[in-house]
């Protein structure tokens, strides 16, 4: 088509201008990507899925991106965690055993590049710190374990390779795959058993979650005996090779049924949330042992599920699965004062925060098929509900990630 008119033309160009600006905003506006894994997903084998959510940096609001969801690479997926340099997706399928890698693209879109089983049964936790991924897995590797005949659970770590590393493994092998599982030279097997002494044989750990301290240094591991209903925490030292030692006097005992964990940036404290008791435990840390915070516990919601703290450490938020809503508490020297609550979908089972404005928070509903989002004050720690929050999701999505938009730290 051919165009004389100069009012044609300027029309057009302005047209041009127009289109241009429009995309180039809504570019400028991602302010981050959020991955939501969710158990059920289409086809025969009911295969999970991820949702990926673009923030918007001035409303909040969380839309899916037009090739969202993403086949999780297995059954129901319950955990996620985001490489070092926000290059890279990793997703744990627990009826599959297995870890999934995703290279993320610059708009957000996942692309499958490497599955590893873990050295253990039922994985349901994951971290990343430094060059290593830690998962924790509900059962050790044995033939006597499984749901029929629990035993306690297991850690495994995974060195995150560099791109020379990869390649050393096998070519054409990109950056941020996971080498081989660290071997314990104790059982002379790739996992930490997560055992009780001084109870009976037939009590078994259940553990609940991971999390790391002060830049990956320590490791502490959450859950309960199975027999008692009472509540631990193991703590390991991180070796420079990746393997684990465990720390002196652990594990120690920490209420019911622990069932989140998390620690500020500087490795100074340590929260645990209890489901059962509807309590939130402060600890400080000092060489990887803990000592309480003043006035600790802290009362919660019912059934407190999952814990972020923002990245100042300024204020916890704590999701309630039985309340459906989100606690946010001050923070002072590791004790912790409620602000207020506001509610989520049905069932919040995971909380995160923006990585990049440290502004938005998002929680993953699980009964409520949905993701809440909301814009979290600094100055008095309030939030206020994203536009079009909640958003929906695959069904019963269990899982939270962020990454900053355009900002891989490769």
């Amino acid at each position: 088509m051919k165009f004389n008119n100069p009012i044609q033309l300027v029309a057009i160009s302005a047209a041009s201008l127009l289109a241009a600006t429009v995309l180039s905003a809504c570019a400028t506006l991602t302010v981050d990507f959020v991955y939501v894994s969710s158990a059920k997903g289409a086809g025969p084998n009911n295969y999970g899925e991820v949702d990926v959510f673009e923030i918007n940096s001035e409303s909040g609001r969380m839309r899916q991106i037009v090739t969202s969801p993403f086949p999780s690479g297995g059954r129901n997926p319950v955990a996620e965690a985001v490489s070092p340099d926000e290059a890279d997706l990793y997703v744990v399928n627990r009826d599959d055993n297995t870890i999934v890698q995703f290279i993320i693209g610059s708009d957000g879109k996942l692309y499958p590049q490497n599955t590893v089983n873990t050295p253990g049964i039922f994985p349901l936790a994951v971290t990343v710190s430094g060059k290593f991924l830690y998962v924790v897995n509900t059962y050790q590797p044995l033939p006597t374990c499984n749901p029929a005949s629990p035993c306690s659970g297991s850690v495994a770590v995974f060195p995150i390779l560099s791109a020379e590393e990869a390649a050393a493994l096998k070519p054409s092998q990109p950056a941020n795959t996971l080498g081989p599982p660290k071997v314990n030279t104790s059982i002379s097997a790739s996992y930490w058993p997560l055992l009780l002494s001084g109870t009976s044989a037939s009590d078994v750990f259940v553990p609940t979650a991971v999390t790391t301290a002060a830049s990956g240094a320590y490791v502490y591991i959450t859950g309960y005996d199975s027999s008692t209903n009472l509540g631990y925490l193991f703590g390991f030292t991180a070796n420079s090779d990746g393997t684990l030692t465990a720390l002196s006097g652990f594990p120690v005992a920490v209420g019911s049924r622990p069932s989140a964990v998390t620690s500020d940036a500087n490795g100074a404290y340590l929260y645990i949330t209890d489901s059962l008791q509807n309590l939130v435990y402060s600890f400080q840390i000092n060489g990887g042992a803990l000592t309480a915070s003043g006035g600790s516990p802290f009362p919660t919601g019912s059934q407190p599920t999952a814990i972020v703290l923002d990245a100042t450490a300024k204020y916890a938020m704590i999701a309630n699965g039985q309340d459906s809503n989100v606690g946010v508490y001050s923070i002072s020297s590791g004790t912790l004062s409620r602000l207020g609550t506001y509610t989520t979908g049905t069932q919040p089972v995971a909380i995160g925060i923006d990585p990049s404005l440290n502004q938005y928070v998002f929680t993953a509903n699980f009964l409520g098929n949905n993701v809440s989002g909301f814009q979290l004050n600094l100055s008095n720690g309030s939030l206020l509900n994203s536009q079009f929050s909640p958003s929906g999701s695959n069904p019963n999505p269990t899982a939270v990630a962020a990454i900053t938009h355009g900002g891989s730290k490769k």
